[in-house]
């Protein structure tokens, strides 16, 4: 299912992985995803096997993709022939006409072992805000419901539902609430952990309050 808002085509390639085609393409997070897109900027939220994926990587990388992702990520991009820029959180850049903001992405409740959360705040893992042709995307990475969400104005919100490793329905939409989005797209579902059930009960508890698309995976 391709959606579009403005002049950006969205494809949701499952999990947290999309591609926004507009006048340049831009891909997150790919991860066990099938297409022929070429990525003009490729943007990695963080390190673990699900979002930096470097199969996946190779299928939409070309010899000019320009790379974003935070320093934790380092020791695995650098295996690869890449050309990256480790950013921290809450720091913006502009790569070839596309304004790509970091956000912070960490968990408050989600817990690997007592006293160990599976996304500590101090790793600088990421969430983005892409601007393109207009349009602003805000993809918030792996990530609990976090103050800095606060801050949020865009137009579209991609956000993780599953709970485990994020936010559950019932955290995304008070998540939800605290920021500015016309249009809100549910994910981190269909692989790993999360389902299409998940996705409807954030639906059902935003109710009129704003736009939720449920995308269907594509490939």
């Amino acid at each position: 299912m391709t959606w579009s808002f403005g002049r950006v085509k969205v494809h949701w390639l499952g999990h947290d992985s999309f591609v926004l085609v507009g006048s340049k393409t831009i891909v997150i997070d790919p991860f066990q995803a099938k297409g022929d897109y070429k990525a003009d900027v490729l943007l990695i939220s963080h390190e673990h096997g699900d979002h930096l994926s470097p199969d996946d990587i190779k299928r939409f990388r070309t010899p000019s993709t320009r790379v974003i992702a935070p320093k934790v990520a380092q020791s695995e991009l650098s295996k690869l022939d890449l050309n990256v820029a480790y950013l921290p959180p809450n720091s913006k850049t502009t790569l070839e006409g596309v304004t790509v903001e970091t956000l912070p992405a960490y968990n408050l409740t989600k817990f690997r072992e007592p006293g160990k959360v599976f996304h500590p705040k101090e790793d600088g893992r990421l969430g983005f805000i892409v601007t393109l042709d207009g349009v602003r995307f805000y993809h918030a990475g792996d990530t609990d419901a976090i103050p800095e969400m606060k801050t949020v104005d865009v137009d579209v919100a991609l956000l993780p539902v599953s709970g485990t490793y994020v936010m559950t329905a019932d955290e995304a939409a008070q998540a939800a609430g605290w920021m500015k989005a016309k249009v809100l797209v549910p994910m981190h579902i269909g692989s790993v952990v999360g389902t299409r059930a998940d996705a409807e009960k954030f639906r059902g508890l935003i109710g009129n309050k704003a736009e939720v698309v449920i995308l269907e995976k594509e490939g």
